[in-house]
């Protein structure tokens, strides 16, 4: 009793004196308190018996090496993530199947509003059901494990899968839709948390190369197999087919997965500490104890703030921590968003019409859609590099910035494009030559931010529902392209493109002005950011953080190793905005290199250069 009142105490007396709120992981999780002994974990729940499959550890696979266990659980999460990008891909062709089109009642496209609405929302439903299907599975990983909320979402895409390559009318189609989405948005939302929990933090970026480099080889392998089976006569089967090709991904990732370790951290938070151990051990090449103490460490803060460990919580907050947590929502849901908005759903979905619409003819439109989706692929192991190099802020920033150029130059062309003289294959070729480009762009700097990000910033506690927060935002952004994106093509033709650059040029202050940079930082000094930044805009919040004499306060730039080498020593930073250096430098410039000078030492200061 007098551990928990001193401690009651300590939390007290840390609080702020205006606001009640609970501590932060940085202030309680991490203080050195071994009474671990006297937890409450919280019971099973009294419906998980009511789903299928889970991790067992007689039935886990063993290896002999910790790390073929962890190159398989890496490979098995990419057979997951490639079969979220082949789901999303999927009915790029689909949509100009002469049959599908009569069956779902759609055809004629050109020319008909209610024929063009129909298809927008026939591909826009989806994303309704990965917006429910992630927030479910985001509360049911928490309650019944990752695997478990796994395969629960792999039975959805099953019958979804099912359904979609059996339709014969539009209303079973758009059903179908939504099923399959609540199943991929399931999976999509829980994968990630659960290979992140059971692999090693060593080679985070090679993971995520291949993480997303097999995201859009699903995309261009579900294109591919339509391009080909659009070649049979047979145009019923050319659209079932890929549709159908979809059970074997789902079958492979439901049975699977019961094969493998369920989350050291969940099992720890059940009180299943000797499994969680032996999880960790099938795992890592290292002594584990030390590891296994933080999970504990973590575990405990968790089932102390366990009331803001809810959607209602995050989102209606009843103290400063839940404060906290709602503007990290926030910034991961918006982020997603302005992912769809730089334009990337229209060029892969509609990349066709997009070529067509160049001058040039269906099939050599096809085959260019299919090659924009592999140089696409390749183009994100560049992201390791500008990610890791550069920093989160500078890559978004620069990136929208390309593409904003790239598309303002393809939009032009594109007008001239459509009129018929001897230089109209000259500009289509131009336009062709910009999207490609623009693909490559965007998987070099925007693909893998948004999908990263929100592991940066939310705590360990709420790091399943920070996942399903993060995809509510992609699937209202992709909801949202998908359902206009037909009316633009038709209604402003090369205009859709003109419109993308300048929502590229709307998102760049947003990056700016509201996202702290990740690169480089731990998540105790994420929290550091979120407790003591007290403002939406970073500038502003890195001088409140400077004001109150803590270190790490520049949070426009990446933290480099030696302001790391600095904190670890106990050494204090520069609390400064200008070094002398660069006072001295700036007064010896001349007049007429010093703005250039200026310019660029101000936006090394804002993180983007």
């Amino acid at each position: 009793m007098a551990a928990e009142q001193n401690e009651k105490a300590d939390s007290k007396s840390s609080s702020d004196t205006d606001e009640k709120g609970v501590g932060t992981p940085s202030e309680t999780a991490l203080k050195d308190n071994d009474d671990y002994e006297n937890l409450k974990y919280p019971e099973s729940w009294q419906f998980e018996k009511w789903f299928v499959g889970g991790y067992s550890q007689g039935r886990m696979i063993k290896f002999k090496s910790p790390k073929t266990m962890y190159k398989a659980i890496n490979l098995f999460a990419g057979v997951a993530i490639m079969f979220y990008g082949y789901d999303q891909g999927v009915m790029s062709q689909v949509n100009l199947n002469p049959h599908y089109q009569e069956l779902m009642g759609i055809a004629p496209i050109e020319g008909n509003s209610r024929n063009v609405a129909a298809l927008g929302g026939i591909v826009s439903v989806y994303y309704g059901g990965t917006l429910v299907g992630a927030l479910v599975a985001g509360s049911l990983a928490d309650r019944m494990g990752r695997i478990k909320a796994v395969v629960f979402g792999c039975l959805w895409a099953l019958l979804g899968a099912v359904l979609q390559a059996s339709a014969y009318n539009i209303t079973w189609m758009c059903c179908a839709r939504v099923i399959s989405g609540v199943g991929v948005g399931a999976i999509d939302c829980v994968i990630p948390v659960w290979s992140a929990e059971v692999s090693s933090h060593s080679a985070r970026g090679a993971f995520l190369a291949i993480e997303f480099f097999m995201n859009i080889g699903g995309l261009a392998l579900a294109y591919w197999i339509e391009y080909f089976a659009y070649l049979d006569p047979n145009h019923e089967m050319a659209w079932r087919t890929p549709l159908a090709l979809q059970i074997i991904f789902v079958l492979i990732i439901g049975f699977g997965i019961n094969f493998f370790p369920e989350s050291p951290r969940w099992l720890m938070k059940m009180g299943r500490e000797e499994e969680a151990r032996n999880v960790l051990k099938a795992t890592r090449d290292a002594d584990v104890e030390y590891e296994l103490k933080g999970i504990k460490k973590v575990v405990k803060y968790e089932l102390e703030t366990s009331g803001a460990n809810h959607y209602a919580a995050m989102l209606f907050p009843k103290d400063k921590y839940s404060k906290q947590l709602r503007w990290r929502v926030f910034l991961a849901v918006w982020l997603q968003i302005m992912q769809e908005l730089v334009g990337i759903g229209v060029i892969t979905v509609y990349a066709v019409d997009l070529f067509q619409d160049a001058g040039f003819e269906e099939q050599l439109s096809k085959l260019l859609a299919g090659f924009n989706n592999l140089s696409y692929m390749f183009s994100v192991i560049f992201a390791v590099i500008t990610l890791d190099r550069y920093g989160r802020r500078s890559t978004m920033v620069w990136g929208a910035v390309a593409m904003a150029v790239e598309l303002l130059i393809a939009g032009i062309l594109d007008k001239y494009a459509q009129i018929d003289g001897p230089s109209q294959r000259s500009f289509g070729a131009g336009v062709a030559t910009l999207t490609f480009l623009y693909t490559a762009t965007f998987g070099a700097t925007w693909l893998t931010t948004p999908w990263l990000y929100p592991t940066e910033i939310f705590p360990l506690n709420v790091r399943a529902k920070g996942g399903a927060w993060s995809v509510v935002g992609w699937s209202i952004g992709n909801g949202i392209i998908t359902m206009i994106t037909p009316f633009l093509f038709q209604a402003i033709s090369y205009g859709t493109l003109l419109l993308l650059f300048g929502l590229n040029i709307f998102c760049i202050p947003f990056v700016i002005l509201m996202y702290p940079e990740t690169a480089g930082r731990s998540l105790e000094q994420m929290d550091t950011f979120f407790e003591h930044g007290d403002s939406w805009n970073v500038f502003k919040a890195s001088h409140n953080i400077r004001d109150k004499g803590i270190d790490d306060w520049r949070w426009m730039k990446k933290m480099n190793s030696e302001e790391h080498e600095h904190l670890e020593a106990g050494r204090r930073m520069s609390t400064a905005v200008r070094s002398p250096e660069e006072d001295e430098k700036d007064a010896k410039m001349s007049w007429t290199k010093r703005p250039v000078y200026t310019l660029r030492r101000k936006g090394s200061n804002a993180g983007i250069m």
